[in-house]
């Protein structure tokens, strides 16, 4: 194991139909990194990830402990700077966060956060729209300190991507566009959640000019007819909610039940009694698509990974009635397999974040 040249032999053991080889391999490997504080092994392991979905290499990335945890950041920072390998990317880190590891909090201050940003503000393609934005949902709660510094990137980040909502670009297929508007709406709910003074105050100047008032009232309108008045704009204020004092008593699975709190789809709002949508997930939504290791937010174990009942994550949606969010046009497992696979991957990332983490506070 210490010889880089045995490395190409173990990984492929990794995944042996032997699961007593596998043990014995994933046990190599994380002894070597326990020993080894050098980054190239993870590097080695999110290359040989991006090009085989390797399950166990999944696993020992989403267990890293430090200081391999920085290795792992810096290494997925260099590839969302490159196109060819920023879906992908994005991808392995919706796995990783979900597990909510313990270095979490490091999130807020890795050169990985401007960077995922910048991508939210400047990238092109939906499908990487999608999965980021759905990324930063996740990980919000476990840093909401990174308000304080970035609240105005998340706030522009919803005014981009929600003119898309209602603009269409030609060169995107309609349907990629419903999953787009599912995780604008499921951002919109979150920064409402979080930061409501300081969101509604963006709301009020940002679509108060008239070139964005049609977005407003096709787009962003709707969303706010599915959410509760915020307790924190009546006995709060813009600066309390960035206060570091006030996230430093809530826990992460805190941040999404008090964004739960104020939703008005039944689904979310459900969190406030600890209810749990497994069973309902897992029978509305009997196929998924085959290649399930490519969503960060699909538990292979378990029952999750498709759409919840709120109002934008549907797998089959429509954006044609004007004022309204999507709705259900016909049986969702009948519509998982007759959708590209891409957009199939969509509606398993949807699930546990529109919810509310399910798998987490299911």
């Amino acid at each position: 194991m210490a010889q880089q040249a045995n490395v190409g032999e173990l990984l492929s053991m990794l995944d042996s139909p032997m699961l007593g080889v596998r043990d014995d391999v994933t046990a190599a490997f994380k002894e070597n990194l326990s020993s080894d504080r050098g980054p190239m092994l993870v590097n080695t392991l999110v290359d040989y990830y991006l090009e085989t979905n390797s399950q166990p290499v999944l696993h020992i990335l989403t267990t890293l402990q430090e200081p391999h945890d920085k290795h792992l950041l810096d290494k997925i920072n260099e590839y969302v700077g490159k196109a060819a390998t920023r879906l992908s990317i994005l991808s392995l880190l919706g796995h990783v966060i979900r597990l909510q590891p313990s270095w979490k909090h490091k999130l807020s201050q890795a050169p990985l956060l401007p960077s995922l940003l910048k991508c939210l503000k400047m990238d092109t393609d939906v499908v990487i729209l999608t999965t980021g934005v759905l990324v930063l949902i996740t990980m919000l709660p476990m840093i909401p300190q990174s308000g304080k510094q970035h609240l105005l990137d998340f706030f522009d980040i919803f005014g981009r991507l929600s003119s898309w909502c209602l603009k269409k670009p030609g060169h995107v297929a309609e349907v990629y566009l419903v999953h787009l508007h599912a995780s604008v709406y499921a951002l919109f709910h979150r920064l409402y959640g979080m930061y409501p003074c300081n969101f509604v105050s963006f709301l009020r100047s940002h679509y108060s000019m008239k070139e964005n008032l049609e977005t407003f009232e096709e787009v962003v309108k709707p969303m706010m007819e599915h959410v509760r008045i915020h307790p924190e704009l009546v006995t709060g204020s813009k600066d309390h909610e960035l206060d570091p004092r006030r996230w430093k008593r809530l826990e992460t699975h805190d941040v999404v039940i008090e964004c739960a709190k104020i939703s008005l789809d039944p689904t979310e709002a459900s969190y406030e009694d600890g209810y749990s949508v497994s069973h309902q997930i897992s029978a509305r939504f009997p196929h998924r698509s085959a290649d399930v290791t490519a969503s960060p937010y699909v538990d292979t174990q378990n029952s999750y990974g498709s759409a919840t009942s709120t109002p934008s994550s549907t797998s089959r949606l429509t954006l044609n009635t004007p004022g309204q969010l999507p709705q259900t046009l016909s049986s969702p497992s009948t519509r998982l397999i007759t959708e590209p696979p891409q957009v199939c991957q969509i509606v398993c990332l949807l699930s546990p974040l529109l919810c509310g983490e399910a798998d987490h506070l299911g």
